[in-house]
């Protein structure tokens, strides 16, 4: 009987696999009020009491301008705790999936970014999320670190799909970046992908692998394709322009990548199938929005 091990589990990713994940077996679900990824002595104890055959982390510290002013609690739980579930991982012979970032990437190719491409974090969120990578990699050699971008869904607190709606509510006229580019990716899409992967997980098929939804945009992009499908389905809105403007013209205390398109090739051979493209995605979630009124 395979058993998982979930933590992360009110997260928007976490919380679409908790019910992905359910078919594969056994699932134990771990959210902060039993596992506080701040106290690594806290993850070493789940591990033991629950021995599972596969840890699935989604837990993370994600507010990425938060994190300059906050990096030793980011480093806790993006770097040490996941040191920590990988090495007690090895000890009992289970293996791990690790969600990790874009942010990795400084984002100056223009090609999109292979899993062997040189890393060169930005910030804060970013290194502590590399250092979780780095961490994993060294102590579970059964490993699939998972890199994904821009992630959005209808469970979970914030995200920019629910920002933008909320904003286009009150007001006629947005406006947002046009010159950071990569791919929107929905926590479904994602937490799908995951269960269907986690069974793979083997010494042949373990590293690192880049999950995103299919296509490119920018934030200006993506704002624009929110309210127009938002509009169709009869979102409330009174939004009338949203306007491109540059980077420096909107100062943020953590730099991000210019260009952040992960490249999707090595995990479309192991799942057999090519990522939806975004904007579909976005077009079911925002349906599964106004469905349940989340």
């Amino acid at each position: 009987m395979t058993r998982i091990l979930l933590t992360g589990i009110t997260g928007q990713v976490g919380q679409e696999l908790q019910q992905t994940l359910a078919s594969l077996g056994e699932v134990v679900s771990v959210g902060r009020d039993r596992v506080d990824f701040s106290q690594p002595e806290a993850v070493q104890q789940v591990m033991e009491t629950v021995k599972p055959t596969i840890v699935v982390n989604s837990a993370a510290y994600t507010a990425v301008d938060k994190a300059e002013s906050e990096p030793d609690l980011a480093n806790l739980v993006n770097a040490v705790s996941p040191g920590i579930l990988a090495k007690a991982a090895k000890s009992i012979d289970a293996g791990l999936i690790h969600i990790s970032t874009d942010y990795v990437f400084d984002g100056t190719q223009s090609s999109p970014y292979l899993e062997t491409d040189a890393t060169n974090p930005l910030g804060v969120y970013g290194s502590t999320k590399l250092a979780g990578e780095e961490a994993v990699r060294a102590a579970c050699d059964r490993h699939f670190i998972i890199r994904t971008a821009w992630v959005y869904g209808a469970k979970g607190k914030g995200n920019f799909v629910k920002t933008m709606l909320r904003l286009g509510a009150d007001r006629e006229e947005l406006k947002v970046v046009t010159d950071q580019i990569g791919v929107p990716t929905w926590s479904k899409d994602l937490a799908g992908a995951i269960a269907h992967l986690a069974p793979q997980l083997s010494a042949n098929t373990a590293g690192t692998y880049h999950y995103t939804n299919s296509g490119v945009c920018s934030w200006y992009d993506f704002a624009v394709a929110i309210f127009e499908e938002a509009e169709q389905l009869g979102f409330p809105l009174k939004i009338k322009r949203v306007i491109p403007i540059t980077t420096p013209e909107y100062p943020t205390p953590a730099k991000r990548p210019a260009f952040s398109v992960l490249s999707l090739k090595k995990v479309s051979t192991l799942l057999g199938t090519h990522p939806p493209y975004w904007r579909e995605s976005l077009r079911e979630m925002l349906a599964e929005l106004k469905a349940t009124g989340h």
